[in-house]
């Protein structure tokens, strides 16, 4: 019993981080505490504020590991950043978002919030969508793939590179016949192109997008309704590309015209097709690595930034289906 008492104590650990040089400490903790909360649920460790000093307690790897992501937290922090939770995630990643720490506002959210690239992939990514007319963003969900490309768009159209923006992804839940559903046009695709409002909605109030749509500088149209068009001085993203069949990746590919960029966004682990293999963003990246004026570019679990159990859930899936 002894011995046992001996052992656990030696497995408990209690460790102490100075926030005593830190002006603000929301950036830090985030809003309502946030990011320590996320950390704590990420380590199993435990987290007391006492006056300039956080104290972590639990078992011995959970302290550690808790305490290496906080002080590259604090590094992040003390350099003026605000963190969010998936700030966290990268942090105990061993990740001390060198790149996002670098790289300069892509725009602000509506709440204030700067938004740049938060990890090595998202970097490349970016940067690829700057270079190249045509860019091929794959990775699981979360990457902030199709963010990412909504907030290029905007950003491209309110510096005057292009006209519109034309956001679409295919209705596949609806085998794509979205006749027999109720309603118009618009009632009947809104639920299908639901994230890529919500996308817009971060960065613009609602009212912005409503005048952006009624003034054709934002269109969101199911893929469907692409055929036949040539989409000239447009910022074009096909978000949930891995749904699309070869036919119609060729399709929407061959609708760019002059002045134009596009972005086709997909997670090749979220197929929703009756064959998975006959994707079309499977098919594409085949043909077009290596194309001149093409990118393509992975994304991994290590780019997730949503939130830092999304690593953990598709670690588990991915381990499960192997």
């Amino acid at each position: 019993m002894k011995a046992k008492a001996t052992a656990l104590a030696q497995a408990e650990a209690r460790m102490r981080v100075s926030i005593g040089g830190l002006d603000d400490r929301i950036r830090l903790f985030g809003q309502l505490d946030a990011n320590l909360d996320a950390l704590e649920h990420a380590t199993g460790a435990q987290l007391h504020v006492q006056g300039d000093e956080i104290v972590l307690t639990g078992e011995r790897s959970a302290v550690g590991a808790a305490s290496s992501a906080l002080r590259r937290m604090l590094a992040s922090a003390s350099s003026g950043r605000e963190l969010t939770v998936e700030d966290v995630g990268h942090a105990l990643a061993g990740e001390q978002s060198e790149a996002a720490s670098i790289a300069e506002p892509l725009t602000v959210t509506r709440k204030g919030r700067p938004v740049r690239p938060r990890s090595a992939g998202q970097r490349d990514f970016v940067g690829a969508v700057a270079k190249h007319t045509l860019t091929f963003g794959i990775g699981p969900a979360g990457t902030g793939k199709t963010f990412l490309a909504v907030v290029l768009a905007l950003e491209a159209l309110r510096a005057g590179k292009v006209q519109r923006i034309i956001l679409s992804r295919p209705a596949v839940e609806a085998g794509e016949n979205l006749g027999f559903l109720p309603g118009d046009l618009q009632e009947k695709v809104d639920p299908y192109l639901r994230p890529l409002f919500d996308a817009l909605a971060e960065v613009m109030d609602p009212q912005a997008v409503q005048r952006a749509v009624e003034r054709g500088q934002v269109e969101v149209a199911p893929l469907a309704y692409m055929r036949g068009r040539t989409l000239s001085d447009s910022f074009i993203v096909l978000d949930e590309a891995q749904n699309t069949s070869d036919e119609q990746m060729q399709m929407f590919l061959t609708r760019i015209g002059s002045g134009s960029r596009m972005v086709v966004c997909g997670d090749d682990t979220q197929i929703d097709l009756p064959n998975p293999s006959s994707s079309g963003l499977l098919h594409a990246e085949e043909l077009f690595t290596d194309a001149p004026d093409i990118a393509v570019v992975r994304l991994t679990e290590a780019d997730v930034v949503r939130h830092p159990l999304i690593r953990t859930i598709i670690a588990r899936y991915a381990r499960r289906l192997r």
